[in-house]
C-alpha cells in the first residue's frame, strides 16, 4: 500500500510537472495484457509445444510407476520360506525406484516451468513490442495493465485509451 501510494505521489508530481512546464494533455492508455496474450496465434502454438513436452515427462513418469508396481509385485510374490537377503533386496529395489520417482516428480516439475518460461517469453515480448509501438504513436506517456491479475489500478477515466483492439491489430489478430 505504502508503494501504491508513493507511486501515486510520483505520479501526481510528474501530472503536475509536467503539465505546468509545457500545457500539454498528457495521455494515459492501459491495456488487459493476459487478454492481449491470450488471443495470440503465438500462444496456442507454444501451449501446443508446451503439452507435448508434458505428455512426454508424464509417460517417463508412468514408465517409472510400472517399474514400482512390478518390483511392488515381485516382493509380494516372496514365499514366507524367502530368505531375509532376498526380502531386503526387494525392499530395497522398490526404496530406490520410489526414490527415483520422487526425485524425477522434482526434476519434472522443474524442467515443466522452465519450459514454460522459454516458450512464452518470445510471445510476452512481442505483445510488450506491439504495446510499446502503438503507445509511441498515440504519444501516451503511461500504459497501464488494467487485466483482472493486476489491480492496482483503482480509477480509469474514459479518456484512458484502451490499447487491446489497437495493439490486437497491430499483430493482425481480429
Amino acid at each position: 500500500m505504502k508503494d501504491l501510494m508513493k507511486l501515486l505521489a510520483v505520479l501526481l508530481f510528474t501530472v503536475t510537472a509536467a503539465t505546468a512546464a509545457n500545457a500539454q494533455t498528457l495521455k494515459f492508455g492501459h491495456i488487459d495484457l493476459q487478454g492481449l496474450i491470450q488471443v495470440m496465434p503465438e500462444r496456442t502454438a507454444a501451449e501446443e509445444e508446451f503439452n507435448k513436452f508434458q505428455a512426454e515427462l508424464e509417460e517417463i513418469l508412468g514408465d517409472m510407476q510400472n517399474q514400482l508396481q512390478t518390483k511392488y509385485a515381485e516382493f509380494e510374490q516372496l514365499g514366507a520360506d524367502a530368505s531375509e537377503i532376498k526380502k531386503n533386496a526387494k525392499v530395497a529395489e522398490v526404496q530406490d525406484i520410489q526414490q527415483r520417482i520422487q526425485n524425477y516428480q522434482v526434476t519434472a516439475q522443474q524442467q515443466l516451468q522452465q519450459k514454460q518460461g522459454e516458450l512464452l517469453q518470445p510471445v510476452f515480448d512481442k505483445a510488450e513490442k506491439a504495446i510499446e509501438e502503438v503507445a509511441k504513436e498515440k504519444g501516451l506517456i503511461y500504459v497501464f495493465d488494467a487485466g483482472v491479475a493486476n489491480r492496482t489500478i483503482l480509477y480509469k477515466s474514459n479518456q484512458s485509451l484502451d490499447l487491446l483492439p489497437l495493439v490486437k491489430a497491430k499483430l493482425g489478430i481480429q
